[in-house]
C-alpha cells in the first residue's frame, strides 16, 4: 500500500506545472530547451500584472536572462544591428506576440519582461501557465502571452553600409 502510493504521489508531482514546464529557445548561438530547474536557477523578478481590472503578483526570471541562454545579446553587447532583432513569443494555442530584443533588456528600458512560472498562490494553472510571458506597463495585457512554450530571436538587423557605419554611432 505504501509503494503505491508513493508512486502515485510521484506521478502527481511529475504532472504538476511546476515541474512539468519546459521552454524552447532559439537564439544567435542555436537552439535549448531549459526546464524547471534550469529556469528556476535563474534570479527572479516579481511584476504586477493589472489583467482586465483585476491584478495578479506574477514571479520568473527576467526575458532577458531566458533568451541569454541561447546567446541573445544583452547590455552593452546590444547595439548596432542587434537593434532591429526581435523576439517571437508562441504559445501553445498557436497566439503570437513580437517585440524588439531590446524592450527585453532591463538596460534599455525601465519596465520588465519576465518568464512567470507563479503567482501569488503558487505555480500558473493549467489556463494560464505553466509559463506567461508578462510584461510589465503595457496598458493593456495583450502581449502578456499565456502558456507560452517558444521564443526565438529573430535576426533581421543588417551590419550597415561602410560609409553609413562611420557617421551613426550610439
Amino acid at each position: 500500500m505504501r509503494t503505491m502510493t508513493a508512486l502515485s504521489l510521484g506521478l502527481a508531482l511529475l504532472a504538476s506545472p511546476a515541474l512539468a514546464q519546459s521552454i524552447t529557445v532559439k537564439g544567435p548561438a542555436g537552439t535549448v530547451t531549459l526546464d524547471a530547474a534550469a529556469l528556476a536557477a535563474l534570479p527572479r523578478q516579481t511584476v504586477t500584472l493589472d489583467a482586465h481590472g483585476t491584478k495578479h503578483d506574477y514571479s520568473g526570471p527576467l526575458l532577458m536572462d531566458v533568451l541569454a541562454k541561447a546567446g541573445a545579446p544583452t547590455g552593452k553587447a546590444l547595439r548596432g544591428p542587434e537593434l532591429a532583432n526581435v523576439v517571437l513569443v508562441t504559445a501553445a494555442d498557436g497566439y503570437q506576440v513580437v517585440f524588439g530584443l531590446a524592450e527585453a533588456d532591463p538596460n534599455t528600458r525601465a519596465n520588465r519582461m519576465i518568464l512567470a512560472d507563479r503567482d501569488e498562490t503558487g505555480p500558473l494553472d493549467a489556463k494560464t501557465g505553466p509559463l506567461r510571458l508578462v510584461v510589465e506597463g503595457d496598458l493593456r495585457p495583450a502581449r502578456s502571452a499565456r502558456q507560452v512554450i517558444q521564443l526565438e530571436v529573430l535576426l533581421i538587423g543588417r551590419p550597415p553600409p561602410a560609409a553609413a557605419s562611420a557617421e551613426h554611432k550610439h
